[in-house]
């Protein structure tokens, strides 16, 4: 939940110049959001409980977070990218996901190679789209729609199947999965996922193990 917030959030903070209202009223939903992670966590499983249902082992998850953490400070350092662009970065198992939006392509692509060059990263899967960037309801609507699509997750009947080893990122209403999960997991939760209010596009971003 923390490293959802900070990749869409942080940049932003770093650059308070764009707007004061903007980041203080990205604040006040950070916090508020912070305070409900309880609520939105599938199945009632408390974040530090959920690492015992990892397939990723502990080494991987706390490089995915060091990679997250890592990108977003390259936004920070970079404002000529930064400021005309709006990413968000998730890392799975060494697998980096880039989703927002960016105003030209080189801006798209440049992000994506500095990200590319970080230690550990295996592969950099660039979704950025060249246009506006999204609007802070576009984004609260987005979030709501992550939201859905967790708690629809749980309603996924296969013996072993857990709803936190998928993670969910949605985009201007197309929704990203990601995790280390079986064929049929992976086919069950895009099926869940596409029936969400919301939703107009699954992208699966799973990396398959044998059963």
């Amino acid at each position: 939940m923390w490293n959802e917030l900070r990749n869409r959030f942080l940049p932003i903070f770093g650059t308070l110049e764009k707007g004061a209202l903007r980041a203080a009223l990205v604040l006040a939903v950070t916090v508020s959001l912070l305070q409900g992670c309880g609520a939105l966590v599938v199945g009632g499983v408390a974040a530090g409980a959920s690492v015992a249902h990892e397939r990723r082992d502990s080494l991987t998850v706390l490089e995915d977070e060091h990679t997250e953490h890592s990108a977003a400070q390259l936004l920070i350092d970079n404002p000529d990218i930064n400021q005309h662009s709006r990413i968000a970065i998730t890392s799975y198992n060494h697998l980096v996901l880039l989703t927002g939006q960016a105003e030209t392509q080189a801006i798209s692509d440049r992000f994506a190679d500095k990200v590319a060059r970080l230690p550990r990263v295996r592969k950099v899967i660039n979704e950025v789209t060249i246009g506006p960037l999204a609007s802070f309801a576009r984004e609260s609507e987005d979030a709501l729609i992550t939201s859905r699509v967790k708690i629809a997750l749980t309603e996924i009947d296969i013996p072993g199947f857990d709803t936190t080893r998928v993670k969910v990122v949605t985009e201007e209403g197309t929704v990203y999965l990601m995790g280390l999960v079986y064929s049929r997991e992976g086919d069950e939760a895009a099926e869940k996922a596409r029936y969400v209010p919301g939703v107009t596009k699954v992208i699966k971003v799973f990396e398959y193990i044998e059963p």
